[in-house]
């Protein structure tokens, strides 16, 4: 065990070794939005260039205004370019753009060398960010439609980086097609804007935009109670999104997401309370499994309609379909939780899926979707790729109304979900609300999960993070679920019997900068539980957990 808790920790530093960020100022309406950062207290008057350069002054064109009221776009297939005006001059004001607009630093760019298909010449000076990046060789394939997001969007991420360690994400930046109206979940999930960007490393390599996330996570528990028992082990993932537009009206995002943990063997770690999956032909009680090495391998490819609104198909081998709220690892409000929710299964087994197909329409404040996918929970062999397979479905649909909120409801069937429940398909319903600001991330959410045949089995999830200081985090979790599985012995005179438990969970966070979006996370755990008498004997009558965490990440 220790040498592969060894062998796992090694691995997954390797792969969690990126390079500091990049700290670009440009926003990209499709691909990675970039949007620009505030403008100074005091600006520096524009640098004048030598007479014999300069280009004559021209009086800029009004934009109309767009019909969304939250943003105003620029799209440069039909902008006149020759009313933007030459660098060194004065910015006049332009009709339907928010109040940010003057925040771009035009004495740093040629407006007269800008073209229609291509911006040649275009410098920015990236020293006030701690590096020197050349955006030069920037294109107009590679550029996207620019878009001017909403101020109130681009000051709630801002509040949310205030709290966030030094590097952990880039400021302004979003993946895909959200220009920062929402941050992206897990699959297709969206979360509150002012969650802030997703954390982690990003950079550009021609036409693609390039993110790289993951962590490594050291973990001691001690379980309380006679089931309890006290172990360390290790927790990892790595994930790289690239995105690039295809012409003006299509952008595609691919997607992979690994993990080392089935070095921890097939019986995972030790958490009270939890159950669900096999290990060894038998099923988990009071623990959770481990994950697979491919937790995702997929695409999506969006559809630009207009005002904001797409067309999207999202789908590959491994993947996450439209059912439930973002997975706990990809939620603010779960950040430096060690442990995975004992409603895992109620909320999230359905984050890796072997086989999915999703489709749906977007626009910044909702979004539909569609999904097939493969119903039943993967395997203890947590090596390879399984079968794909498109026996189940699921809907969904997500309010995403301003940048602190994001509420989503959401409904499948699944094809004989459990091993250990032969020949029940489950009807699943979940929804959620999400709210976050200033470095608060919270989830309020609730499941029913119902087996036909079989018992109906709801859970309550609670939790919340709230980054104090860049240094400083709380966070805590409390649940509620009614579970027939803590018994799986069939001879057992509990097997079967549906128990409600509570657990309750807080902790504290220290967090390390270690270079740019690389950090450390130190901090610990006490987890409290409320249940029937009638577990006392297997279970203790007051049990206590404790646990204590170093998590290593790109983007902490």
């Amino acid at each position: 065990m220790t040498r592969s808790m060894l062998l796992a920790a090694t691995a997954a530093a390797a792969l969690l070794a990126f390079p500091a960020a990049a700290q670009h100022v440009m926003e990209h309406g499709a691909g990675m939005t970039m949007q620009m950062p505030g403008t100074p207290a005091k600006a520096k008057p524009p640098a004048k260039k030598p007479a014999a350069r300069k280009a004559p002054v021209r009086t800029p064109k009004p934009l109309p205004a767009k019909p969304t009221p939250s943003a105003a776009a620029v799209d440069h297939s039909t902008m006149d370019h020759t009313a933007m005006p030459s660098a060194g001059e004065p910015d006049a004001p332009v009709a339907g753009a928010p109040a940010t607009m003057p925040e771009m630093n035009h004495a740093q760019m040629d407006h007269a060398q800008m073209g229609h298909a291509a911006m040649p010449e275009m410098a920015m000076d990236d020293a006030s960010m701690g590096h020197a990046t050349d955006h030069s060789r920037m294109d107009h394939g590679a550029m996207g439609h620019m878009m001017i997001a909403d101020p109130l969007y681009r000051a709630a991420s801002d509040a949310a980086l205030a709290k966030a360690p030094k590097g952990a994400a880039m400021a302004g930046m979003a993946m895909g097609t959200s220009a920062g109206f929402y941050s992206q979940g897990s699959g297709t999930s969206r979360l509150p804007a002012a969650e802030g960007p997703m954390r982690g490393y990003m950079t550009q390599a021609g036409e693609w935009m390039l993110m790289a996330h993951g962590y490594a996570w050291g973990v001691a528990t001690d379980q309380g109670g006679p089931r309890g028992r006290s172990e360390a082990f290790v927790q990892s993932m790595a994930m790289l999104m690239a995105d690039r537009d295809l012409g003006d009206r299509f952008h595609i995002q691919l997607r992979t997401m690994n993990s080392l943990e089935p070095l921890m063997g097939a019986r995972g770690y030790t958490n009270l309370f939890a159950t669900g999956e096999l290990a060894n032909d038998r099923p988990l009680v009071d623990r959770q499994h481990p994950h697979d090495l491919f937790m995702e391998l997929a695409a999506k490819l969006d559809y630009r309609l207009h005002n904001g609104a797409t067309l999207f198909v999202y789908g590959g081998p491994v993947g996450e379909p439209a059912l439930g709220p973002s997975a706990f690892m990809h939620r603010g409000s779960a950040r430096y939780q060690p442990m995975s929710p004992i409603t895992h299964h109620w909320f999230d087994s359905t984050h890796i899926t072997y086989g999915v197909v999703t489709v749906g329409y977007a626009t910044p404040a909702f979004q539909l979707e569609a999904s097939a996918f493969k119903g039943r929970e993967p395997d203890e062999h947590r090596w390879g790729i399984e079968t794909p397979r498109l026996d189940s479905w699921s809907v969904r649909g997500t309010w995403t109304p301003s940048p602190f909120w994001a509420v989503q409801v959401s409904h499948g069937r699944l094809k004989e979900p459990e091993a250990q429940h032969p020949g029940e398909d489950e009807n699943r319903s979940t929804a959620s609300v999400q709210y976050a600001r200033g470095g608060l991330a919270t989830t309020f959410a609730y499941s029913l999960k119902d087996r036909v045949p079989g018992e109906k089995l709801s859970a309550f999830l609670a939790e919340a993070t709230y980054e104090l200081t860049p240094r400083h985090a709380v966070f805590g979790r409390i649940e509620n679920v009614a579970n027939d599985e803590l018994f799986p012995d069939h001879d057992d005179p509990l097997h079967d019997a549906k128990f409600r438990v509570t657990k309750a969970e807080m902790g504290y966070a220290y967090r390390l900068p270690i270079v740019g979006p690389l950090g450390l996370a130190l901090g610990g755990t006490v987890a409290a539980y409320a249940k029937p008498a009638a577990l006392d004997a297997a279970y203790g009558k007051t049990p206590v957990s404790w646990t204590l965490f170093s998590k290593l990440a790109v983007g902490l």
